[in-house]
Parts: structure tokens; sequence; C-alpha cells
């Protein structure tokens, strides 16, 4: 599908006050404008010293004080998170933080497929029997209404940290610690779970009155891989953390971790890009196939072997879930061409048996490829679980919010959902979705489109440009990459390379240039001729050379 290019107005005097204030460059001034950064040299510069003090947050002056009560009374804790990325590494930084405050306290991670999503009255029986005194949630709790009334009848005090959207009614927790409880604009309003419990623990050790910057920085490695899986923006403080818990992360202290970036094979410094395709799915993967405990048990491990094992566990875990989302996707992706349902402004499909902890990567292929919201739904027996994911600007969880009286369980946000449906009420929810989205979606909503930061000339793609850009990393949700246009290179050599010529290899006004997964295009450019590209500019190390590189993101004739 042709995507539209869309190029950001220059403010070219504005872009040269900014240069010259911090000793940059125009083009990375402009990019600075472009995302409307308030404190420019701070993002620039990203320190744990620019982190809010923690009892910024609501209650959590009242939370703590509960927790170190309950840890000096020898009460019985448990620690309740959720099966994601997000909910497994809170859980640990949790229960390691309570365990260097001289506790002993067990955690529960529901299962996905009996459980569901967050507290459950089962569980919280279970947490009775053996005689639970307080249970502390992590990446969940805010909306438990009803479960943490039934907590509270059964003795059960409750501390929920969570950072999901207020309901209109808040559960009776002894304190609810949770940033969007924040009214004015914040640094901390846009934490992701493990980021909440971050500055839950910090807040436990302070108010023990206990200085320990050490282990504070070294539950970091948790934080930065909980808030990049979440898909937070990397702005404000999960900037900092994010930027902060790679250089932990890269430390590779965690065996758990040590032994999951090499079973997963990644070679030298880990990124983003490697926690968002090779590691994060690891771990989300037990949840999605078996127990997400696996994971857990995989960053609390404390030997060798234990870790290695557990990370070749996940790996296979690993490669079954990606079978299993490949076919998913094929009877889907033959689905839709079948009964032409690519017309349809939200793709709704069903299948038989269709795993639930799969369809939510294989919507949000679905949305990549034709553009548009897509939800998919398992149906097993009576009972459908679906999960919805969207493209750009478009708020999937608006949509479905207006479908709610169908669902028997529901929850999200604006890029991704989940709901639990009754099949007998699977026609009129196409039905209603089918309406809501001519209500919500115009034609130009979905037409495909790719912000450009800046033009630049051929003189300015210089390997301290590119440099200079990677101050602006770690590069996320609402920071994403730069991408830039430049217009007339002339075409100077082309072949395709890698496996089954994948990729295409280019030089254009002789740069370097490389497109992945772009080797289908070598057929259609030709040499000598000139071509408008669009492009991130990176650097590109080989045998000790460094040289700047174009890596090719959209090509068309000039």
């Amino acid at each position: 599908m042709q995507k539209k290019w869309v190029l950001l107005p220059e403010n070219q005097e504005k872009s040269f006050e900014l240069a010259k204030r911090l000793k940059i460059s125009t083009p990375l001034a402009q990019i600075i404008l472009n995302r409307n950064i308030d404190k420019p040299e701070e993002f620039l510069r990203p320190r744990l010293a620019n982190l809010r003090d923690p009892f910024d947050l609501p209650n959590i002056k009242k939370a703590a004080k509960r927790v170190l009560t309950a840890i000096k009374n020898k009460e019985n804790i448990l620690v309740y998170g959720d099966y994601d990325v997000d909910g497994i590494t809170s859980s640990v930084v949790v229960l390691e933080t309570l365990q260097f405050l001289g506790a002993k306290p067990k955690h529960y991670i529901p299962y996905r497929y009996n459980e569901g999503y967050s507290l459950n009255i089962e569980a919280i029986k279970k947490a009775k029997e053996e005689n639970t005194n307080l249970i502390i949630t992590v990446d969940c709790g805010v909306s438990n209404l009803k479960e943490i009334e039934f907590a509270n009848s059964l003795g059960i005090d409750v501390v929920v940290t969570d950072h999901h959207n207020i309901p209109k009614e808040l559960p009776p927790a002894i304190a609810i610690v949770n940033p969007k409880l924040i009214k004015e604009d914040h640094p901390s309003k846009s934490l992701a779970g493990v980021g909440v419990a971050f500055k839950f623990v910090w807040a436990l050790l302070r108010q023990a009155k206990i200085k320990d910057n050490l282990f504070l920085t070294d539950l970091l490695d948790l934080v930065t891989l909980g808030t990049i899986a979440d898909v937070v923006p990397l702005t404000e403080e999960n900037r900092v953390l994010s930027s902060a818990g790679l250089k932990i992360l890269n430390k590779k202290k965690r065996l758990g971790i040590k032994h999951l970036v090499e079973a997963a094979r990644v070679s030298g410094d880990v990124t983003i890009r490697h926690v968002n395709f090779a590691i994060a799915p690891r771990i989300n993967a037990a949840g999605r196939l078996e127990h997400a405990s696996i994971s857990l048990n995989l960053l609390t491990a404390q030997s060798p072997d234990e870790a290695q094992s557990i990370a070749e566990q996940l790996n296979s875990i690993n490669k079954d879930r990606q079978n299993i989302g490949s076919k998913i996707f094929d009877e889907a992706v033959a689905k839709i061409e079948l009964e032409k349902l690519d017309d349809k402004k939200v793709l709704v499909l069903k299948g038989d048996n269709w795993h639930p902890g799969v369809i939510g990567i294989v919507a949000s292929k679905l949305a990549d490829k034709y553009y548009r919201p897509a939800i998919l739904i398992g149906s097993k027996g009576e009972v459908g679980r679906g999960s919805a994911r969207s493209v750009d600007e478009i708020n999937i969880y608006q949509i479905l919010l207006e479908c709610q009286d169908l669902f028997t369980s529901f929850g999200g946000h604006a890029c991704a959902a989940g709901f639990e449906i009754n099949l007998d009420d699977y026609d009129s929810f196409c039905k209603t979705i089918e309406k809501k989205a001519d209500q919500f979606l115009t034609p130009d909503k979905l037409k495909p489109h790719i912000i450009i930061d800046g033009n630049l000339q051929t003189e300015n793609l210089t390997l301290n440009l590119a440099k200079e850009i990677d101050l602006l990393a770690p590069f996320g949700e609402g920071n994403e990459i730069p991408i830039f246009i430049s217009k007339e290179m002339k075409l100077e050599e082309l072949k395709k390379v890698g496996s089954n010529g994948l990729h295409l290899k280019a030089r254009f006004n002789g740069i370097d240039t490389i497109g992945f997964g772009l080797g289908h295009l070598v057929e259609s450019l030709s040499l000598s001729k000139r071509y408008d590209l669009l492009y991130n500019l990176e650097c590109n190390e080989w045998n000790g050379f460094e040289r700047v590189q174009l890596k090719l993101i959209d090509i068309k004739p000039s």
C-alpha cells in the first residue's frame, strides 16, 4: 500500500536560534522543535537526577507506611502481578525490594486463560487460605472494585500500584498509587506499571530511611524492559528510566537476562530494537502459551544452570508462539481476501480455537498490512476472546467502548484492547462496530502516511550528524527515530543481499544505503536514474571503520 509522505514544516529562524543556544546542528534543532520538547537540555542528556520525587505520587506515603508496618509485624505479604513483561518485571522489582527489607513475600500471577487479567475472587480465597494479611498489586488493581471489597471482607488489606486509566469508582484499597490520579501535568503521568513499582520501592526505602542507590540502580534493567515492552511514550521520566536502564541491562548482571540475551542470539549492545523483537517476545511467550511464572523464575534465577535452562525453555515456547501466529495470520489473510473484507474500516475476524495468547500479535500484523484497526476473536465453545490493535491516531479503545454492553469483560487503551464476548452476540457486535467505525473513522484516517522530520542535501549526510541524532535515543513510542527525505539522488550501485535476496543494498550520490526487506524493489529501479528517498541516518561500523549510511524506508522516482 503506497504511503503518503508528510514533510513537517521547517522553522529556520527558531531552529537556528535553538541550535546556537544548545550548540547543536540545525537539523537536530528542527527535530526538537517538531517534537515540542519543552526542556531540550534535559532531553538530550537524560539523568537519573532529573527524576521527580516519588512522594509526588498521590497516596504513596500511606502505601509505604502500610507495607513497612507489615514487614515490621512479620505479616504475610502477597505481590499480585500481571502476565505480560510489564507485570512480570513489576512483580520482581517489588519482590526483591521486600526481600531486601527483610520480608518473605509470596507472589501470584494469574493464568491468562482460566483467570484472566488482574485480581480475581478465587485467587483472593487462596490468599486467605495461606493467611495473607496484605496484597500489593503491581500493574493492575485500580479497576478491581468488587475483588478488593471481597478481600477486605476476609480481613485482607490491599495496596494498589497501577498505571491504567482511573475508573468512575475507585476500589476501597488502603492506598492507590497511580500517576493518573495526579490532576495536573506531571513527568510521571505516563509511567508504565514497572515505573510506578520503581517509584513505590524508592518511596519504601526513603520511608524506611535506607539510602542504597546501588540497590535501586540495579533494578533499572527490569524497569527498562517493562517500560519498553509496554509501549508507553519514551519521553519525560520514561526516557530517563529507559536510558539509564539500558546501560544497566547491558552489564548483564542479572543471570536471567544474560542467558536470555544469549538464547536470543543478540550480539553486541542490547538496544530497544532487541528488547522489542528478541527479549520481550520471549518473556511474553510464557504467559501467552503456558504460565508467566516461568519468566518470573528466569528474572529471579540465582544459578547459571537454572537461568540457562529457563532461557532455553522460553526460546522454545517462543518458537511455538511464532508458528501458531504464522498459521493464524495466513488463515486471517486468506479470509480477508476471500470475503473482500479489506474495504471495511475495521477488520473483524473470528476463528475456531484461534489461540487467545497469540491473536493480539496477529491483529497487530494485520493492522499494519491493511492500515486499519484489526480485531481477532478466538472462539471456543460459547465464548469468544478478542484482541484489537490499531494504527497511528485511531483510538480503538474508544470505538470498542461504544460496544461494551456486548462484552462480558473489557479493557485496554488507545492502541490495543481485549475483551470476552458470548458468541451469540457476535453478529450484533459486527454490526455495531461497523456502525461506530463509520462515525469515528473518516477515509483520510485510513490512508497510511510517513511523517518526515526534515529535508537534507547530500552535503548534510555526514557521520557527525548521524552521531548527533543518537543524542535523541533511546527511540520508541512518542520519540520515533527521525526520518529524512533527500531528493534527486542518483542511483550508482544496486544489488540484492541477504538470504533469498530479501534486502536491498545500493549507493546514492556516493552514500551507502541499505533497505531491509526491500529486495523486491531491485527489479523496478534503474541505475543512473534519480530518486527521492526516505531514510534514517545512521552510523555503520565495518572492520573498525565508521561510515554514514542511509537506512531506506521508502523510495519514489524523482
